[in-house]
C-alpha cells in the first residue's frame, strides 16, 4: 500500500515549525492518537536518537520506539519504527514560502507490519490514519500560528 501523505501552509518560518515538530514532547499537543512520547537517552535529537512514544489504535494503547534516520533542519525529517508489530515510517518536509515567514509541511507515513500488526495496520490503523493526518495537521497549525 502507498503512503498516507497531506501537507499544510503554517504562517510560521521553517525553523519554528521543524523546530516543534521534531520535537518528541510535543507529539501529544498536535497528534490526536499520540498519548506520550519522550526521548530514550534525553540527548539531543540527532540521526541515531530513539524516541518511544504510546498511540492509542482503536481501543488500545500501542508503545513503539521510533528511530532518527534523517535529519536536515529545517528542510527534512525521517523517522522509523524499530520495534512492536506496527512500525511507523514518518518523513516530513518543510518549504519556505513567500519570503520566507511562512512554510509548506509536508508529512507521509508507512507502516512495516509483523505478526497482528498485519491485520491491524489496513483494519484499523491505516484507515484511523487517514482521517487523523489531516486534523492533525490543521491543529499543528492552530497551535503554531496562535
Amino acid at each position: 500500500m502507498s503512503a498516507i501523505k497531506a501537507s499544510i501552509d503554517i504562517a510560521r518560518r521553517p525553523e519554528e515549525v521543524f523546530s516543534y515538530v521534531t520535537d518528541p514532547s510535543h507529539l501529544p499537543e498536535w497528534q490526536e492518537s499520540a498519548v506520550s512520547a519522550h526521548s530514550v537517552d534525553d540527548a539531543p535529537l540527532a540521526v541515531g536518537s530513539k524516541f518511544q512514544t504510546i498511540r492509542r489504535m482503536g481501543r488500545r494503547e500501542i508503545p513503539m520506539t521510533m528511530e532518527v534516520t534523517e535529519l536536515d533542519p529545517p528542510r527534512r525529517w525521517h523517522f522509523r519504527g524499530i520495534d512492536g508489530p506496527i512500525r511507523g515510517d514518518v518523513t516530513g518536509t518543510i518549504e519556505p514560502l513567500g519570503d520566507g515567514e511562512r512554510s509548506r509541511m509536508t508529512f507521509s507515513l508507512d507502516f512495516e507490519t509483523h505478526g497482528m500488526g498485519k491485520a491491524i495496520v489496513p483494519l484499523v490503523v491505516r484507515p484511523q490514519m487517514r482521517k487523523e493526518l489531516p486534523r492533525n495537521e490543521e491543529r499543528l497549525k492552530a497551535l503554531l500560528e496562535a
